[in-house]
């Protein structure tokens, strides 16, 4: 597995993003994870000069950025689940051309998460809602395909989401779309919420169904900051020969971005020699 961390650990306190990707290889981790609207909460108004220096800015930092996060967040007019047909239109566009950033920086995946874009209003039904997501998704598969990138879609909890708030939920919605390149990611905060089995067994009984974890606490902050054991989860990951990007995504900054960093990758490097 490699180790990544979300650069909007660091967007409060308003670090340059070579600055992130110089102090994420410090602390020792493998990539950096992008939320979109940290650069622009419109991603065509990101010049192709701009994505160059990001990638090479990464490059010579010696970091991955390995895709995009929070993909419609801070956006306009844009809706997963809408029964209104033109934003469903737009949405699908959009999505193509965050698959074109995400290839420009040198990643190859998306997490959909973005519960506010996603939520089913309550003039449809939850039938209407997983119709109309397929439908936006489904339209911008050939952009997905052409770029190599992988829409991932997220299971959230209730208390964040009425759409997609489990992992059953979002792996219905996965079939439905029946494409590779589009699949699940699994993230911690989210399965202790709402997965009846303890993490590690969910990892297990879902092997092979997801292609992204995102690493943090139920507290919000990040692994090792609470009293969730990461050991067992490791372990898990190990067991079932999980190769991609484990990535600390965090939501409470409190501890600052130099300790949430540091102190994450720290611990989880601990508990992957305590897992061997």
């Amino acid at each position: 597995m490699k180790f990544a961390i979300c650069n909007e650990t660091f967007h409060e306190a308003e670090w340059l993003q070579h600055r992130i990707f110089q102090f994420a290889a410090e602390c020792g981790y493998d990539g950096v994870e992008i939320a979109p609207f940290t650069l622009n909460t419109d991603v065509t108004k990101i010049s192709p000069f701009t994505r160059s220096e990001l990638r090479r800015a990464a490059e010579a930092a010696g970091i991955e950025i390995c895709g995009l996060h929070w993909i419609l967040s801070k956006t306009e007019g844009l809706h997963l689940t809408t029964p209104d047909a033109d934003v469903r239109r737009r949405t699908s566009v959009y999505l193509g051309e965050l698959a074109r950033l995400c290839r420009d920086l040198g990643g190859d995946v998306m997490i959909f998460g973005s519960p506010l874009q996603r939520n089913r209003p309550d003039s449809i039904s939850l039938c209407q809602a997983y119709s109309n997501a397929q439908e936006v998704i489904s339209e911008a598969i050939p952009v997905l395909e052409e770029t190599g990138v992988t829409l991932a879609m997220e299971p959230l909890s209730a208390a964040e989401t009425n759409f997609l708030f489990d992992i059953a939920s979002t792996k219905r919605l996965v079939d439905m779309v029946g494409s590779p390149q589009v699949e699940m990611m699994i993230d911690c905060k989210a399965m202790w919420a709402t997965e009846p089995q303890p993490i590690a067994e969910v990892i297990r009984i879902h092997e092979g169904s997801y292609c992204h974890f995102h690493a943090n606490d139920p507290n919000l902050q990040g692994p090792g900051f609470g009293e969730l054991d990461f050991v067992p989860i490791v372990k898990a990951l190990q067991e079932v020969n999980f190769d991609r990007w484990v990535s600390v995504e965090v939501f409470d900054y409190s501890p600052g971005p130099e300790r949430l960093a540091k102190e994450s990758i720290d611990y989880m490097k601990t508990c992957l020699a305590q897992a061997e």
